[in-house]
């Protein structure tokens, strides 16, 4: 279950500390949703204040054009996040931006670098471990997408009503002393159609990987995290900054793994704070 609070920042020994940073080669996130009350920002912040890595791939729905065109929503948090992304990228990180379908006006730049950050329509990373992983937003695999964009639009629309109903529905919750439960989460997991039209997605998405030879696949759209094999390909979604605030991430020595930030939060930054990994802040 999921806190809505902020995160209770690390006790640190003093107010001037550095923050514990945690080291990694690779970072994937997607579906942040900015321009949405629904996105997360401040717990996306609080994660890349204390993360750093070589690569660092925007998987597609950074930014929801599709709501900021019916109404504009923009705080600063959210600039915040764009802010700290192209800093980043001014610091070394090599970031790559591939457009979804919330965000599909940046596919038109595909190819081009804006403050170092270079869009492009898919990826390959290759791992310290030698594994080649394709990158894409999943969304061209998507058969609502393909077949029927204004019930894609139409299922959004529901989407956000649910991720209203939330916030009043956990608004009751904490009067009651219970912790942050998602609703929406659970009616999309619950419906028979919403299932299959997943397991259908996770497919198409396993055999574009196996069409290009490659060990896997890293993808968003669906705010599923899951990392698996499907055949011989290793299926990753890193999920979404709306819900579950989750990564995917690789270490030094290629092992992949996802990251629960509200969840896992202070376990990993105590670990990294025991290995001496407190650097000056640069991000």
């Amino acid at each position: 279950m999921f806190d809505n609070r902020k995160p209770t920042p690390l006790p640190q020994q003093s107010g001037d500390s550095p923050p514990v940073v945690l080291h990694y080669r690779a970072i994937w996130i997607s579906d942040i949703h900015l321009g949405t009350r629904g996105c997360q920002a401040e717990r996306l912040l609080d994660f890349l204040k204390h993360t750093e890595s070589e690569y660092l791939y925007l998987v597609g729905d950074i930014v929801d054009g599709w709501h900021l065109r019916k109404r504009w929503y923009w705080p600063q948090a959210h600039n915040d996040v764009v802010q700290k992304i192209l800093r980043r990228a001014r610091h070394g990180t090599q970031v790559f931006y591939l457009p979804g379908n919330h965000d599909e006006a940046a596919r038109a730049f595909c190819g081009l670098r804006f403050g170092g950050v270079l869009v492009t329509n898919k990826a390959v990373h290759t791992t310290a471990a030698g594994q080649k992983l394709l990158a894409l937003h999943g969304d061209q695999f998507d058969a609502i997408m393909g077949c029927a964009k204004w019930l894609a639009h139409l299922g959004d629309t529901a989407y956000t009503f649910a991720l209203g109903l939330n916030v009043v529905f956990n608004f009751f919750r904490r009067l009651l002393g219970f912790s942050y439960w998602s609703l929406s989460a659970y009616l999309k997991h619950k419906v028979k159609n919403a299932m299959e039209h997943i397991s259908a997605f996770e497919t198409f998405i396993a055999d574009e990987a196996r069409r290009r030879s490659v060990d896997g696949v890293v993808c968003g759209h669906i705010h599923q995290v899951d990392m698996r094999k499907i055949g011989r390909v290793l299926y990753c979604n890193d999920g979404d900054w709306v819900e579950s605030c989750t990564a995917l991430v690789e270490n030094a020595q290629g092992h992949l793994s996802l990251i629960n930030w509200p969840e896992q939060r202070e376990m990993l930054l105590r670990k990294a704070e025991a290995r001496g990994q407190i650097v000056e802040p640069v991000f």
